[in-house]
């Protein structure tokens, strides 16, 4: 019995190990550094644009990033991720529409693409929720 045991361990192990690169050539995709068009980093959403700045603040905690500034007035989101900063601008687009553009701060668009997935991830999950108040006491 414990011959079958320990060979079911071995058999798991070798192919843990041998399944590990490829599982991590699917998070090489958004963590390696790579060239990102405009157009991926801009979406339209159908929501209002204060909702949207809201989702995007909750988005940048969520992921982990650091807000560096932020100005709700004129909807824009300075914060830092993987050593750089990029600038979240929420607009408004139409009736119950916005656009968020997750642009780089020193507009060189060679970083991670998670980084702009991860938050439209982030927004398309949560963007059906109703905004809660929350009290201060």
């Amino acid at each position: 019995m414990e011959r079958i045991v320990k060979k079911i361990l071995l058999i798991i192990t070798a192919s843990c190990i041998m399944l590990s690169p490829v599982l991590a050539d699917d998070m090489n995709v958004l963590t390696t550094p790579a060239n990102i068009s405009f157009e991926q980093c801009t979406r339209t959403y159908p929501v209002s644009a204060e909702k949207l700045y809201f989702l995007t603040l909750n988005s940048i905690a969520a992921n982990r990033f650091e807000t560096r500034e932020l100005q709700s007035k004129t909807g824009y989101i300075l914060f830092k991720a993987a050593g750089r900063e990029f600038l979240a601008t929420v607009a408004y687009y139409g009736t119950n529409k916005s656009i968020l553009k997750i642009t780089p701060a020193n507009n060189v668009y060679y970083f991670a693409p998670g980084i702009v997935s991860n938050m439209f991830k982030y927004i398309d999950l949560y963007m059906d929720e109703p905004l809660k108040e929350i009290s201060k006491s």
